[in-house]
């Protein structure tokens, strides 16, 4: 989801705040009871709501002072966001949590079975600095509504926004069963080491195998919001103005700090040309002849960052962009061509604005290419051909695909987000967020009346054979 500049938790390294302290009175609150009640459970998502209504203008200059980020995309993929996934997890919950009731065996009746949506007890979420906002917030909107507490630890890179959430968290929540603890990599491994019932974990593939080792040695369950690298396919019968406008809009959204951007783009070697020069327009209409006076574009987490991708920029030829200027945290808006298929720009995500385009020459190049690699977090294509489209979805594995757009498949709550293998495991938004911090509880209720013999020992040979034809 992210790559990190932040050295990795190390085991054994002392934190600098006492998470133990942390836990334990939400274990209390936990077995006591309290979360447990739905009523309590629509009063904070309620809370939530009114959170990130009422703090809107404090939320959007936090996230202006970490990541540069402009107040439409602050309103609409943070505050919103948040805001819409909390009001329907409100509204749904009584529906959400009803029992769900399953068919009982003769062999058991008289009884009744059912399934039950049980909170898993205490979790950790830890979220991701591009959008440090919606990627512990909407996760715990998925907490909240299966009767969970919860340990917040937001990312230290994104210094003002952990801040803020930290303030917001404590003064509109119940601080018996939520906690916001800050803090860099040591405390993370400290929080690591506590024995949490689900970990909810958004970040890169090297962290996220660090957070499934600790995991292991509680056997705790974990949910991993990965990335990796996002292909997109354009052939020779897409709309390649429209095709454009969108994969612009979506690689270069949150200036590239996105987990499901497009990282490159296979098009068709017939139309490369044609969609190199829409891409170019598109760029500069959406934000000017020179992006850095751009209100709409927004700035690199960090310098370190910034040196990362003004390093990727030599592996290829720049159409459009090129400039990066680290002091700013700047990197221009860039679309590459020329750029071999094993150079570094297509080796990990690249979680900033920069686009490899790649020609080909018939469908099966691309599908071979992204097969080769780990599946993909997002996978999208542009074509007026259904077949075309059946066939991609067809013969990939990636968390989701997208025909003819990018990224807004993430504003569906109807939909699941989530990765397969190295991207991730574990999906939420809407629906999926109650299930995914719920245990399935089966529960099976039966009285004292008709307790046949036939089920005890001794057995005969009938007696057997009658057991074995009702079960």
């Amino acid at each position: 989801m992210s790559v990190e500049t932040a050295q990795p938790p190390a085991p054994g390294k002392p934190a600098n705040v006492d998470v133990a302290a942390v836990v334990q009175p939400l274990r209390g609150a936990f077995n006591s009871g309290l979360t447990r009640d739905l009523a309590w459970r629509q009063d904070q998502l309620a809370a939530l709501e009114r959170m990130m209504v009422e703090n809107e203008a404090a939320i959007a200059e936090a996230l202006k002072a970490d990541l540069g980020k402009p107040f439409g995309e602050a309103s609409t993929a943070e505050i919103d966001f948040v805001r819409k996934e909390a009001a329907q997890a409100r509204k749904l919950l009584p529906r959400w949590s009803r029992p769900q009731w399953t068919p009982t065996p003769l062999a058991i009746q008289p009884g009744k079975s059912f399934i039950e949506a049980a909170p898993y007890g205490v979790t950790l979420i830890i979220g991701a600095w591009n959008y440090p906002f919606q990627l512990v917030l909407a996760p715990l909107v998925g907490a909240i509504a299966a009767g969970n507490c919860a340990v917040i630890k937001p990312s230290e890179l994104a210094v003002q926004s952990s801040a803020l959430l930290k303030r917001l968290v404590e003064g509109y929540l119940d601080p018996r069963a939520f906690a916001v603890v800050e803090g860099d990599a040591d405390v993370s491994t400290a929080l690591l080491a506590q024995p949490f019932d689900l970990i909810f974990y958004t970040g890169g593939e090297r962290v996220g195998r660090i957070v499934m080792t600790a995991a292991a040695r509680h056997l705790t369950p974990v949910v991993l919001e990965l990335g990796g690298q996002n292909p997109c396919i354009v052939d020779e019968t897409a709309d390649l103005a429209v095709a454009a406008r969108r994969i612009v809009w979506g690689r270069f959204l949150n200036a590239g700090q996105v987990c499901v951007a497009p990282d490159h783009v296979y098009v068709a070697a017939a139309i490369e040309t044609r969609l190199l020069e829409e891409l170019k327009r598109a760029v500069t209409a959406m934000f000017g002849r020179d992006p850095k006076q751009s209100p709409d574009f927004a700035r690199i987490v960090n310098r370190g960052h910034a040196a990362r991708l003004q390093a990727l920029l030599v592996d290829g030829r720049a159409v459009t962009g090129g400039e990066a200027d680290v002091d700013a945290c700047y990197v221009a808006p860039t679309i590459l061509t020329g750029v071999a298929a094993d150079a570094p720009v297509m080796a990990e995500e690249i979680f900033g604005p920069i686009l490899p385009v790649l020609p080909y020459d018939t469908l099966d190049r691309p599908l071979a290419a992204i097969n080769a690699r780990a599946p993909a977090l997002a996978l999208y294509a542009f074509t007026r051909d259904a077949a075309v489209a059946d066939r991609i979805i067809a013969s990939t594995r990636s968390g989701s695909v997208t025909i003819n757009d990018t990224v807004v498949f993430m504003a569906n709550p109807n939909l699941p987000f989530g990765g397969v293998g190295a991207s991730g495991m574990g999906a939420y938004h809407g629906r999926f967020s109650f299930e995914t911090f719920s245990h399935r509880r089966a529960v099976l209720r039966r009285g004292f009346a008709l307790d046949a013999s036939i089920r005890y020992p001794p057995f005969t040979r009938a007696k057997l054979a009658l057991l074995r034809r009702m079960a």
